[in-house]
């Protein structure tokens, strides 16, 4: 039985192991270095130095229901229906 803090390499070199790791470490920066490309970093500049947290206005959240029109509530009530009929719950 192997101690828990060694991990299990099923006999993989040492080269192996350490190239993958420098591979994501270099996807982790090539990605990071794109997105800063072409997003820019004011955007990450703004959040970094913001004075505080705003209080965001209360806003009533619409219901989904409002939304439809009565022939999509009574299809969606057939098909709840015809699925409770048939064995399936929603």
């Amino acid at each position: 039985m192997a101690p828990a803090l060694e991990p299990v390499t099923d006999h993989e070199h040492p080269l192996v192991a350490w190239t993958g790791i420098f591979a994501m470490l270099a996807a982790i920066l090539l990605i990071s270095w794109a997105r800063i490309e072409v997003h820019g970093t004011g955007d990450l500049e703004a959040a970094l130095t913001e004075s505080g947290p705003e209080a965001a206005s209360a806003r009533r959240k619409l219901s989904p229901e409002g939304d439809r029109t009565k022939h999509e509530k009574a299809v969606d009530k057939a098909v709840a229906a015809g699925r409770w009929a048939a064995g399936f719950s929603p």
